[in-house]
């Protein structure tokens, strides 16, 4: 039973549309029909009116391209963390070139809302602004979830393109879209598809900035994905493409807020189970995702994770880096935001803690 907070567990049906025969995306329109009907319900699921774009790869891909396609050389990009995703946004401008200004924060805190702004404040007195300035919604390691409008504002006033990496957000709680210029998501998360396929949803601005750029590489540009009406820019991942149409489909069908309220009540029986147990949420309740729970438990995270496997056939996760033995995460998102999927794994939880 896979319970990690991506790659997730995959419906039948899913599976099954990935092992049908597929057109050949290059010369049969049956692919492109179905690529723009995901494409359209990939908008009801991100609920924004900008165009949203499925490039082949992994979630990685979007956050790497959303640079590639923005950031010039030289170009100066605000990094706002506080996770390791947000610190490795940073890692990304400086292979391409650009300068990265990390304002970070507690991994169990939310955004130092100050420090953007003095960030904000000062480029723009020294007239060295900003290109574009990089958050994360959802942190996946330790299960954070930031609030984004306060942000959102901040560089609204400042006129600086906003990318927002929402992988482990994306569908199962409300991303402000409409507000964010880049809104990356991957196949993996809550959509419940195999790995293989990055969502983006553009802002006009952001596809003015790109061209623009003129971004010269060919697999991490994002430019060649505005128009396909001639083709796509390289061979596309088909069964991967069909997978994730019959997974968007079934968000679609069960409704936003319906989809929404499923991982909130998963996400409430797993803390509830888990403070029954006396585990501690890293962060707190106010700060949790509804798609990933984190419990803190310093030195056991690995040794609980191991005899979960072993003694129930259940599959966990661990945090990464220095938390990587102090944070066990339960990922219900997707086809496992489900309280009686919730309990049986917590049931396993109980078993194995002393």
């Amino acid at each position: 039973m896979l319970f990690t907070p991506g790659p997730t567990a995959v419906p039948p049906e899913v599976r099954e549309a990935m092992a049908e025969p597929q057109p050949n995306s290059a010369v049969q329109s049956g692919f492109a029909d179905r690529y723009h009907r995901l494409c359209g319900n990939l908008q009801t699921v991100y609920d924004t009116d900008h165009d949203v774009i499925v490039p082949g790869g992994e979630g990685i891909l979007g956050l790497e391209a959303a640079i590639a396609s923005l950031v010039a050389p030289g170009d100066r990009v605000l990094c706002i963390s506080n996770g390791l995703y947000g610190d490795g946004f940073a890692n990304f401008v400086d292979d391409y070139d650009g300068e990265p200004e990390l304002v970070a924060a507690p991994y169990d805190e939310g955004y130092d809302l100050d420090a953007i702004e003095a960030a904000l404040a000062e480029a723009e007195e020294s007239d060295d602004p900003f290109t574009a300035a990089t958050l994360v919604h959802c942190e996946t390691p330790t299960g954070t979830l930031n609030d984004l409008g306060p942000v959102l504002d901040l560089l609204d006033a400042y006129d600086v393109l906003s990318v927002v990496d929402a992988v482990s957000s994306l569908g199962g709680t409300p991303v402000p879209t409409d507000r964010i210029d880049i809104c990356l998501g991957a196949s993996q998360k809550v959509f419940s598809a195999p790995p293989g396929l990055t969502t983006v949803a553009v802002s006009d601005r952001a596809w003015d900035g790109m061209e623009a750029r003129e971004p010269s590489s060919l697999y991490t540009n994002l430019l060649p994905w505005r128009d396909v009406s001639e083709g796509f820019p390289y061979t596309h991942l088909d069964a991967n493409v069909a997978a994730l149409d019959v997974a968007v489909e079934r968000l679609v069908d069960e409704g936003r807020e319906a989809v929404y309220k499923r991982h909130q009540r998963a996400a409430e029986r797993c803390r509830e189970r888990g403070a029954e147990l006396g585990l501690d949420l890293y962060p707190d309740e106010a700060r949790s995702s509804p798609t990933v729970t984190a419990f803190h438990i310093p030195a056991e995270a690995k040794r609980i994770q191991q005899r979960v496997e072993e003694d129930h056939d259940i599959v966990l996760a661990t945090s990464l880096g220095d938390l990587a033995d102090d944070i066990l995460r339960v990922g219900h998102m997707g086809y496992n935001a489900d309280v009686e999927k919730v309990d049986r794994v917590m049931d396993a939880v109980e078993a194995v803690v002393e």
